[in-house]
């Protein structure tokens, strides 16, 4: 039995690109030249980092917040996205109205989510998607909200290894393969610290398969190695700490900040039921900025 997942960093729906996106009557012209990698996959995946706070959404002088319209999670859903990651450090953007919203929203779309709840008893369910019999278990967690308050501990994963590996044990009785979708590290740095090194091992040894990262907005060295987990099983073990920007606006000045890559993971279950990553290959994406006369902007492959 053979999969492929398809994998992408930030989707960081700026103000330019929504208005950019209603001049042209939607967001699909944006992707329309990496759509097919995207719905060939049999299981996608990315970072949501903006919310659906809708119309109580409110700005504030001097801080950075995201909020994007509904349509853009329909056009996620076009896309090809199956599952987002929703724990990153824009998720209490629009507080706590807006967190739950925007899982309402993503529910409409059919889309599946991880990393932040609207009570504690959706905090306890750990996502698990079946794709074609192998069952993926998906964990997210982020390191900071940016200083928004959280008003319950169990509205976002916070980064604590502790959670994470006794969550990472209990998905392991009952999956075939875990990813663990992380937003940490230090933004714009091009490869990860010693913290970070130090955090893939410890989920590759309790048994996480792979690990896909966000937050610095620019590409990652993505590294594939044997690793046995304390369960005696020796599996390809996928570090990618981080993506890189899959969608966003940037000053030309910061080219890497406009580069992200779709990883594709090949996942095979044999006869054995021994599931494992056989392969990986990347589609490297690139953001173009001001196409043509009017500000309009494509993500294409590079």
């Amino acid at each position: 039995m053979k999969i492929t997942i398809a994998a992408v960093g930030d989707l960081l729906m700026k103000k330019q690109m929504i208005a950019s996106a209603a001049r042209e009557g939607g967001f699909a012209p944006i992707f329309s030249k990496v759509k097919p990698y995207l719905r060939k996959s049999d299981l996608t995946i990315g970072n949501l980092e903006t919310t659906f706070s809708g119309k109580k959404f409110r700005e504030e002088p001097g801080k950075l917040l995201f909020n994007s319209p509904d349509k853009f999670a329909a056009a996620l859903r076009n896309l090809g996205f199956n599952v987002l990651g929703t724990a990153n450090n824009h998720c209490m953007d629009g507080k706590l109205s807006g967190l739950r919203r925007t899982l309402d929203v993503l529910d409409r779309q059919g889309l599946r989510h991880t990393g932040t709840y609207r009570s504690a008893q959706e905090a306890q369910r750990k996502l698990i998607v079946n794709v074609k019999g192998i069952k993926i278990g998906i964990l997210a967690y982020t390191k900071g909200t940016n200083g928004i308050p959280v008003p319950e501990p169990w509205l976002v994963n916070r980064l604590n290894q502790k959670k994470i590996i006794a969550d990472v044990r209990s998905l392991k009785r009952r999956t075939d393969f875990i990813i663990a979708c992380l937003h940490f590290g230090k933004e714009f740095r091009t490869y990860p610290d010693r913290n970070q090194i130090q955090l893939i091992q410890v989920l590759f040894n309790n048994g996480v398969n792979v690990v896909l990262g966000a937050h610095p907005h620019v590409l990652h060295p993505i590294r594939m190695s044997k690793v046995k987990d304390i369960d005696g099983l020796t599996r390809n073990r996928v570090a990618a700490s981080s993506l890189g920007n899959f969608v966003s606006t940037e000053l030309p000045r910061h080219p890497d900040r406009l580069r992200g890559t779709i990883l594709i993971l090949t996942v095979t279950k044999n006869a054995k039921g021994i599931t494992d990553v056989t392969k990986i290959s990347r589609v490297p994406t690139r953001i173009l900025q001001n196409v043509g006369k009017k500000s309009v902007y494509r993500v294409v492959p590079d």
